[in-house]
């Protein structure tokens, strides 16, 4: 039998025993045929080499991520990735789903790339409902049930309106979990349920949401996965107390490794092998740090063709000459070198560049603003001075806290520039109402200057936060002529830009240009004084409404825990 690869001399990884066993591996027609040794009379090869006791490790899965969170389009990411270990990804495409509702998900799933990009469908379109924010798109019944027919669709992806989950059997994502699984019996279902436990936990799996992604801790983990729930761990929730529990009580069938969201300029220095790293480092044996990167997501998803080296299996893997340094020498897909350390990507399988309607690269429907669009006008029933609420920011989460604070009133308008307070504003930028709301932030956040983006989760409409009213109007004006992005001034002059033409999230260039681009805007944003440990997905999810507990739509200040609209203003002085 003439094979198209064998590799001599290598420590092979074995998901089933958890453990490196040595021999050689043949491959045929992009999978592998035979694992160890005595073949020699059964399989002819002209392409053979040698291993030289390299380490060979399945390609990493990550089944939670967001493409559009790298803020670059699936060729580009598909070529970033290759180069740390990962071969096959599941996308939600929630945020194009936002700004474009299905159109900008079959754009996103057109792209055929080398990585295997599979998607789940975005179950909350919007993440609340019309109610509580406005959005470009809307995923519902009719959508699902469309979707739900394409090859790539592996997937519900993640529940955020837990509130109606829970509490109304008839409500639209109810409908659409139920259709979900009367058409696909087995398809998973994943959540986002940070915070939520008790009875409300058990209703929400009973539902049938039976995943999750968000930010864990020891108690959260031990009464999830109690109540069969599948924990997607992302870095946020790696810690010292969280990987001893996993360890200590021998839960790998139980979770995995998953990115879901890696910032431009942070995907050249990794991706999922960076917490197969961390893993490690808090305690975790290699061994099992690569089973919960390739072995439990690909089955959690129903990938039963992958994550292993066996035969049968696609031939995805990376090689490692060094286990402590787990630096990857060479990816293979399809039994297909596509990315060496000597020599890099391998251009001729990453020609793909995705191709995008011109729509999506017109999607801000808004007029320039002027001082008069930032003015706070206080009911008349306030006379000199009033309580409003505020969101905190903290500094190591995208967690805020409801706090207060007492202003004065000049001539009808809050008077918050004399205060220790940054506004925030969101504009509504699809043109379907131009709702403006306001709030007060304080906090580990700037101290001047201005941040103004279109990358405000879920729903991207135009958000700002200043400390000077010039510069709030200098920065929305330059990211509303800039067809989106995130813009960053100070003192009259922009500090930082990049631009995101593509519904205002995403952008075509190379990775490398974009990664450049939003260091810099990150760097902005720390001399301003935001310092956070993760500045862009702080300040950008001030505007989502289902990550606790008081955030900011275009409809106003969201009580996230009660999913109810809360005044700014408090009490009557």
């Amino acid at each position: 039998m003439e094979v198209q690869l064998i590799i001599k001399n290598l420590n092979v990884y074995n998901s089933y025993f958890k453990k490196f066993i040595q021999g050689d591996v043949v491959i045929y027609d992009g999978k592998f045929v035979h694992i160890g040794n005595d073949y020699e009379d059964r399989f002819t090869c002209n392409n053979i080499i040698d291993g030289n006791n390299k380490y060979m490790i399945p390609g990493l899965i990550d089944i939670h991520m967001h493409i559009e969170s790298s803020m670059t389009i699936p060729s580009e990411f598909s070529k970033a990735v290759i180069k740390h270990g990962v071969t096959t990804v599941v996308a939600d495409p929630h945020e194009i789903a936002n700004v474009f509702g299905i159109e900008g998900i079959k754009e996103y799933m057109e792209s055929d790339e080398k990585v295997d990009i599979f998607y789940g469908i975005p179950s909350s379109v919007p993440s609340t409902s019309r109610e509580l924010e406005t959005t470009g798109g809307e995923i519902k019944v009719r959508e699902v049930e469309e979707l739900l027919d394409y090859d790539k669709i592996l997937c519900l992806g993640e529940v955020m309106n837990f509130k109606d989950l829970i509490e109304d059997g008839n409500s639209t994502i109810n409908k659409i979990i139920n259709r979900s699984r009367e058409k696909k019996r087995n398809f998973p279902l994943e959540g986002h349920c940070p915070k939520i436990d008790g009875v409300d936990l058990s209703l929400y799996i009973y539902r049938g949401v039976d995943g999750d992604h968000t930010q864990q801790t020891v108690s959260s983990l031990e009464e999830k996965i109690k109540n069969g729930m599948f924990i997607e761990m992302q870095h946020k929730s790696m810690t010292k107390e969280n990987i001893d529990f996993l360890v200590q009580n021998n839960l790998y069938e139980h979770f995995c490794l998953a990115t879901d969201d890696v910032m431009a300029d942070k995907l050249a220095k990794g991706h999922l092998n960076l917490l197969v790293k961390e893993a490690v480092k808090l305690g975790m044996s290699l061994e099992h740090a690569i089973y919960v990167a390739t072995y439990t997501p690909a089955k959690r998803m129903g990938l039963l063709d992958r994550g292993i080296i066996a035969p049968g299996k696609i031939s995805d893997f990376v090689l490692v000459n060094d286990l402590e340094k787990f630096e990857i020498e060479f990816v293979y897909k399809d039994g297909e070198e596509v990315f060496s350390t000597l020599k890099g990507v391998k251009e001729e399988y990453f020609t793909n560049k995705s191709i995008f309607s011109e729509k999506l690269y017109n999607s801000i429907n808004l007029k320039t603003i002027t001082k008069e669009d930032l003015l706070v006008n206080v009911p008349e029933s306030y006379k000199n001075n009033v309580t409003c609420r505020t969101i905190i920011v903290s500094e190591k989460t995208t967690f805020t806290e409801e706090g207060e604070i007492t202003l004065s009133i000049k001539g009808n308008n809050l008077n918050w520039e004399d205060s220790n307070c940054a506004l925030i504003a969101v504009f509504e930028r699809y043109g379907k109402n131009n709702n403006v709301a306001f709030g007060l932030v304080q906090g580990e956040i700037i101290k001047e200057g201005a941040i103004a983006t279109t990358w405000a989760h879920d729903h991207h409409n135009l958000m700002v936060m200043g400390r000077s009213m010039d510069d709030m109007i200098l920065a929305v004006n330059k990211v509303i002529s800039s067809k989106g992005g995130y813009v960053v001034a100070n003192k009259g002059n922009i500090l930082a830009e990049l631009k995101l033409p593509i519904g205002g999230i995403v952008s075509d260039e190379p990775i490398e240009v974009l990664g450049e681009n939003l260091g810099k805007v990150r760097k902005a944003m720390k001399d301003l004084g935001y310092n956070h440990m993760n500045e862009i997905m702080s300040f950008s999810t001030l505007s989502l409404p289902v990550s606790p507990a008081l955030k900011i739509t275009d409809k106003g200040l969201i009580d996230v825990r009660n999913q109810k609209i809360v005044s700014l203003f408090k009490i009557n002085n």
